[in-house]
């Protein structure tokens, strides 16, 4: 990970090691690097020990992301329930690209709103007393941290892991 710019403001230093943390990985796998070059024949694949495949991984993270980007942009969104955060069944080629791609492009919508310095970090969310985006941040980092290094650990597992 890159040493932050020296010399920011306490606010833009937040951003930008908000921004490093959901990014960059660091000090976990980036988002980009875990889910590049993943052979689609092999997204179903389920290696002993394991109870999920990359593709029930993917979707996870797409699906809880996409509903915390929802989540703060819409204040009619209503909230899913925890068992349609996986898979019901295999996913076509184009499901599979779109998943992967839908993540990284929510990732970008959740990092662009960080950069904006019009977003307060700090401010509870209109329709949601007591959140914060903050703390919205947290939790995506978190669980993205989490199901990325699951999905290094398939890969491993599958013969498909180059980092």
């Amino acid at each position: 990970m890159p040493h932050p710019e020296p010399g920011l403001d306490p606010d833009a230093r937040l951003r930008d090691e908000l921004v490093a943390l959901l990014r960059s990985g660091a000090p976990h796998v980036s988002p980009t690097d875990a889910l590049a070059d993943i052979p689609f024949e092999r997204v179903h694949e389920r290696p002993d020990g394991f109870g999920h495949s990359l593709w029930d991984v993917v979707y996870h993270l797409w699906f809880d992301q996409r509903d915390v980007v929802g989540y703060f942009q819409n204040p009619d969104h209503e909230v899913p329930s925890l068992a349609d955060s996986w898979p019901d069944g295999p996913a076509s080629l184009e499901q599979w690209e779109a998943t992967r791609s839908g993540f990284l492009d929510d990732l970008d919508t959740l990092i662009a709103r960080i950069e904006d310095e019009a977003t307060d970090l700090y401010a509870e969310i209109d329709h949601a007393p007591g959140l914060t985006m903050l703390r919205e941040v947290f939790v995506v980092a978190d669980h993205n941290a989490y199901h990325l290094g699951q999905l290094v650990q398939l890969r491993k597992a599958l013969g498909i892991w180059g980092g």
